[in-house]
């Protein structure tokens, strides 16, 4: 997680035995190297402050479970939207599962509420 709040992607990736990240919200599925990638440039060209706070991590018999704050300020084109310029923050829960072994993630499962950020950035009802 730090990695991300970093920007340092190569890092990040470098902790998956296989990159794949799942956004529960929205049905999303990035699955593969250049898939993620493409995630962490689309979502960062939306929000280029984004980052998490206030990490709680509970480890599981085959994962972890992380609870954090998701923040950043909406700078950039999302979904056909343009830029509002509003911050958000959300609450959010992700499941790192890994490989057997425990070495390295073979998926992150991140759940959020869609329309607690939507709302803040003047998108949703």
């Amino acid at each position: 997680m730090a990695s991300e709040n970093d920007h340092d992607f190569d890092r990040t990736i470098a902790t998956f035995a296989h990159p794949r990240y799942e956004l529960m919200a929205s049905g999303q599925v990035f699955d593969g190297e250049d898939e993620v990638r493409r995630y962490f440039v689309t979502s960062r060209s939306a929000f280029p402050d984004q980052h998490n706070e206030n990490a709680v991590l509970h480890q599981l018999d085959a994962g972890v479970l992380a609870e954090f704050d998701l923040v950043g300020t909406h700078l950039g084109p999302l979904a056909g939207a343009e830029p509002t310029g509003r911050p958000f923050r959300a609450r959010m829960a992700a499941l790192f599962l890994f490989e057997d072994g425990g070495v390295g993630i073979t998926c992150e499962r991140v759940y959020y509420d869609a329309g607690t950020i939507l709302r803040q950035l003047g998108l949703g009802s």
